[in-house]
């Protein structure tokens, strides 16, 4: 039996999750497109805000402000070193990268600027014609995660299927983030 476009259960909740981040990504990044901004991706505008409002950062100080893992900060700062957007240079302490951006980065910025009020004005939009603002959603989603992450819920109904089931109150990842 196939779930209904307006009714799928909680078992497609990641698949339907990720469709709607390809539908909203997707549409910001045409956007972009549209602005001439070939190659920037939306992942990159929190790290490039976040640089140009407090500067050179490192790679864990870019996690934490974006709301991100390290591993997907140092991901997308490596997309960005290649698109020219930032610089990674070695910081103070060898495992250390300091982040910056490039004066073509900066060039962008009002650009961005103006697509960023335009994406919030349009988001505020979108939110008005749900039932419930999907920004508290997620919000509230995220820190239930935090509270008890999913693995741990799958071990209380079904503990046969996770080995070694996390204590309670485990984080989700190694940096208390969740993906």
């Amino acid at each position: 039996m196939t779930p209904s476009r307006s009714g799928p259960g909680p078992e497609l909740l990641g698949t339907r999750l990720r469709q709607l981040l390809d539908l909203l990504d997707g549409d910001v990044a045409a956007v972009h497109a549209d602005l001439g901004l070939t190659g920037f991706r939306p992942r990159f505008t929190p790290v490039v805000r976040a640089l140009a409002a407090s500067g050179p950062a490192t790679i864990r100080e870019l996690a934490r402000a974006v709301g991100v893992t390290h591993s997907a900060a140092s991901q997308t700062v490596a997309q960005m070193v290649t698109a020219g957007l930032v610089t990674s240079t070695p910081g103070r302490d060898a495992r250390q990268r300091i982040v910056r951006l490039t004066p073509r980065a900066e060039s962008l910025l009002p650009a961005l600027d103006a697509e960023a009020a335009a994406t919030s004005a349009a988001a505020a939009e979108f939110e008005a014609e749900l039932s419930f603002p999907l920004s508290r959603l997620v919000e509230e989603a995220l820190d239930a995660l935090h509270r008890r992450p999913m693995r741990q819920r799958i071990a209380a109904v079904a503990p046969d299927l996770v080995a070694d089931p996390p204590a309670p109150g485990a984080a989700g990842t190694t940096d208390g983030t969740v993906r």
